[in-house]
């Protein structure tokens, strides 16, 4: 990851317009703070790309699309990277926010990043229409930058996935390993799961429902992964229900699209998060500063 970012600041210093991937159900959650970092550095324009649009709620996708093109030299698009129709607009877009790069003389060189799993290398397969990068279910399929010609005025260079060292946010940890984008040997399934299952209670509760039967007086994430257990009839050894097989159930029918489309975060609960986690960190801090004064004797 290290060399990863080194290389990847190098290669901003040549590059007209950053394409960076996003996971449209957790937009922000799966934006690298460095690309952003990087970008505005060198002053480059973006265009964030959030990808697997056909798996998240199409109205907050709505939202963020109009918030993400209120920020500095920013244009964003909803769409699914595997559809072909919708990658084909992709070339015309980069050169109407470059219109002064685009042909033999002057092409127009743009850098394609995100996390991994997030659909860089599918981008990359789609645009080229013909298999240049690795994909696959799984995290940092790709290991090293590819440099490409779209056409004789277009140039593509593919990133690893990058991930960043000190996730800030507890929560983004959580959305990104449900949403697979680190992999199994970093979480703990059912704790992942349950956390899952809190924003489904919360925002989808009808989706639960339709999938698994869940009862109305469902508690918490806990009590839905022991539901989905006993109705889907899962046993360990011994006799106890198999809590670790549903949540891979669960895990797997929202990361599939089988349980509906659905959105971990939205703008308003990104805002309401970053609050409640920055009041909590002060009141941490005014609590250790008291704890470290000498007490008065």
């Amino acid at each position: 990851m290290n060399a990863a970012r080194r290389k990847a600041a190098e290669t901003m210093k040549t590059t007209d317009l950053v394409i960076e991937v996003l996971d449209a159900r957790l937009p922000l959650a799966s934006s690298n703070p460095m690309v952003e970092e990087l970008r505005r550095h060198r002053q480059r324009p973006s265009l964030k790309i959030l990808n697997k649009s056909d798996l998240a709620d199409p109205l907050v996708t709505s939202e963020w699309v109009a918030l993400l093109e209120k920020e500095t030299r920013t244009r964003a698009i909803a769409l699914n990277t595997r559809n072909a129709q919708e990658v084909a607009k992709i070339p015309a877009l980069c050169r109407e926010i470059v219109p002064h790069r685009g042909d033999a003389a002057k092409p127009l060189r743009t850098m394609i990043m995100g996390i991994p799993n997030v659909g860089k290398s599918t981008l990359m397969n789609m645009l080229l229409k013909r298999r240049v990068a690795a994909v696959g279910d799984e995290p940092a399929i790709t290991k090293r930058q590819q440099r490409l010609y779209l056409n004789k005025g277009m140039v593509l260079v593919d990133t690893p996935g990058l991930l960043w060292p000190k996730i800030r946010y507890p929560g983004d940890g959580l959305m990104l390993a449900a949403s697979h984008a680190v992999g199994v040997k970093a979480l703990i399934e059912e704790e992942v799961a349950a956390y899952l299952a809190e924003i489904l209670l919360a925002r989808y509760p009808h989706l639960l429902f339709e999938r698994y039967g869940m009862p109305a007086d469902t508690a918490d994430g806990v009590n839905v992964i022991e539901n989905i257990a006993k109705r889907r009839g899962f046993k360990a050894r011994g006799g106890d229900f198999d809590l670790e097989k549903a949540s891979l159930t669960l895990l797997n029918d929202y990361r599939s699209g089988a349980l509906g489309r659905i959105s971990l975060e939205t703008p308003q609960t990104r805002k309401t998060m970053i609050s409640e986690f920055e009041e909590a960190e002060k009141t941490a801090a005014l609590l250790k500063e008291s704890q470290s004064k000498p007490s008065d004797a």
